[in-house]
């Protein structure tokens, strides 16, 4: 089986267990998809709702596809990427796949009118930080160096840059 195949398959189990739990199962645990008073008592919310649990899926299959085609990895510490992966919306913030997870729980919330699911997305953020600050981000600096600090440097964890990143703006001579 190629490396490519490998990674689609390995990304794609991962994409089911992992975010499929958190952002699909608990909140289905949480809701039953059951519509309550829209939060706020704005009925708008749930429009806007469906907009921020969709943009979340987005991004979330398009990071995994990343992870798979173009790192030829998973997100997975088992079968990590070969390459370090900062090309589509992770030229903009560092952790896409996490906002992304995060976003799609919070527009459920607001689809459902649903308190709890506000909740759900503040501790699974929680547990975001923590994995990030206390393992994916030493992890990644043993791995990739130097590639990674300069990538720290100029895109932000959590909060979007307004232009995309360059990485070749390292290895460029000045103007």
């Amino acid at each position: 089986m190629s490396r490519r195949v490998a990674s689609a398959l390995g990304s794609l189990l991962f994409l089911v267990v992992a975010p499929g739990t958190v952002a699909g199962y608990v909140p289905w645990l949480l809701t039953r998809w059951r519509l309550e008073a829209p939060l706020a008592g704005l009925e708008a919310t749930r429009y806007a709702g469906v907009g921020l649990a969709g943009l979340g899926g987005a991004v979330l299959l398009d990071c995994f596809a990343r992870f798979a085609f173009q790192g030829l990895g998973t997100p997975v510490s088992l079968m990590p990427t070969q390459t370090l992966v900062v090309s589509g919306l992770y030229r903009f913030v560092r952790n896409p796949m996490y906002v992304a997870v995060v976003s799609t729980i919070l527009g459920q919330a607001l689809l459902f009118g649903s308190p709890p699911l506000v909740g759900w997305a503040a501790l699974v953020w929680l547990a975001f930080q923590l994995s990030v600050l206390l393992y994916e981000e030493p992890t990644l600096r043993a791995r990739y160096g130097d590639e990674y600090r300069a990538y720290c440097a100029s895109v932000r964890r959590w909060w979007p840059r307004l232009t995309p990143w360059r990485p070749e703006a390292l290895h460029s001579p000045p103007r």
